[in-house]
């Protein structure tokens, strides 16, 4: 038989006089008794999850925050409770409950009673995300796996993810998206044996860096250059921007001349690199100046068939660079290559300019064949104006 809702209605309106009145044991007998009709009742439910709780009775809570749960799967009260009551029975599901319940949007405003909870359930997750992460590790060992140091920073990757410390993150270029390439936020560098010929240069490229900047016919223009009238909203903020600059050695294809005599040792390198070539888009290749105290916000690049190699030349402490869930810090010398169209993002958070050289490749899983129909098909299309 089942609770008519004006009964239920009015058996909650006498709890709540009851629980008022100080009686726990009168409101949470006229809340077992209309649960008898198990009625399909959010508030009924989380009442009764609470006297339970004062009673004493977490597991019974447990159970009826439960019942309110199957009707509101992910509402942030109910979980938060539920971890809470867990937490309470020093349950050892607690941290995983926090996280659930922290993984959604909370009521705003957020009433001020939730705020401690809140700060025992980020404490209670952070350190089961650690544990959990552990353990993986540990059992990933104990297996004999016999990795190579790229498959172990995969295993790595793979574990911070179950547990929830990382997420997958996917390329997302603007323009140009060819099907089936490999998505990594950073490359295995074992990919890339030129890496170390590049970073043995680093003292030749800075010193042709300063030569080229401080020429008198040095040109530095703004990295990004969109028209205004363009709905690109992660570039609003550096758009013609000088805080984030850039002197050109080869810009979509063309070398710049007087940029590029002044850097024999950068171009000779570059000539011995798989650039793609392609009109009106690439190669490109430039000495990036950051400014300080500037940050790139999260944005995506416009071509997933080019990665960018990264070679530091001036970086004070801090400047650092996010690629999807990887965050490093820029070091002198130490290059690496990463596929800017998985969501990227940097800062220099000193008082002194960052500058690296950046340069586009072909990613490694493309053809030849393959090559040749995306220079083709790009330049038909036409790059879009600004994009680099």
């Amino acid at each position: 038989m089942s609770l008519p809702e004006p009964d239920l209605a009015q058996r909650l309106a006498a709890a709540d006089r009851a629980l008022g009145a100080g009686s726990l044991v009168q409101a949470r007998n006229i809340l077992e008794e209309a649960a008898r009709f198990d009625p399909p009742s959010l508030p009924l439910w989380q009442r009764l999850a609470t006297v339970r709780k004062m009673a004493g009775a977490p597991v019974l809570a447990v159970d009826a925050i439960d019942r309110a749960l199957a009707l509101a799967p992910l509402d942030f009260v109910n979980l938060l409770m539920r971890a809470h009551l867990l937490d309470s029975m020093g349950h050892p599901e607690a941290g995983e409950a926090y996280g659930r319940a922290l993984a959604q949007p909370r009521p705003d405003p957020l009433p001020p009673m939730f705020q401690a909870t809140i700060a025992r359930g980020q404490a209670l997750w952070a350190q089961h995300q650690q544990s959990l992460n552990g353990r993986l590790g540990e059992a990933v060992e104990a297996s004999g796996a016999d990795l190579t140091p790229a498959e172990r920073r995969r295993v790595e990757r793979f574990a911070s993810n179950i547990a929830r410390m990382t997420r997958a993150y996917h390329s997302e270029p603007t323009h140009f998206s060819w099907p089936g390439l490999r998505e990594r936020e950073f490359h295995d560098r074992e990919a890339f044996p030129w890496l170390a010929d590049l970073e043995g240069l680093t003292p030749a490229i800075r010193a042709e860096m300063d030569a080229v900047a401080n020429a008198p016919e040095a040109v530095l223009v703004p990295y990004v250059k969109y028209n205004a009238s363009e709905p690109l909203a992660q570039w609003r903020d550096l758009n013609h921007n000088r805080d984030w600059t850039a002197i050109h050695l080869i810009e979509r294809g063309e070398t710049l001349a007087p940029n590029a005599a002044r850097c024999p040792v950068t171009m000779e390198f570059l000539s011995r690199m798989e650039q793609p070539h392609i009109a009106g888009c690439a190669s490109n290749a430039m000495f990036s100046l950051l400014a300080p105290k500037t940050h790139i916000p999260p944005h995506v690049g416009v071509a997933n068939f080019r990665l960018l190699c990264h070679l530091p030349l001036v970086v004070p402490n801090r400047c650092w660079f996010r690629v999807g869930a990887e965050t490093r810090d820029f070091a002198g010398g130490q290059a690496w290559v990463f596929d800017d169209t998985i969501e990227h993002e940097a800062k220099n958070e000193t008082d002194q300019l960052r500058v690296i050289l950046i340069f586009d490749i072909w990613h490694p899983d493309l053809s030849p064949a393959e090559r040749q129909a995306i220079q083709a098909a790009v330049s038909a299309a036409a790059m879009p104006v600004g994009a680099l």
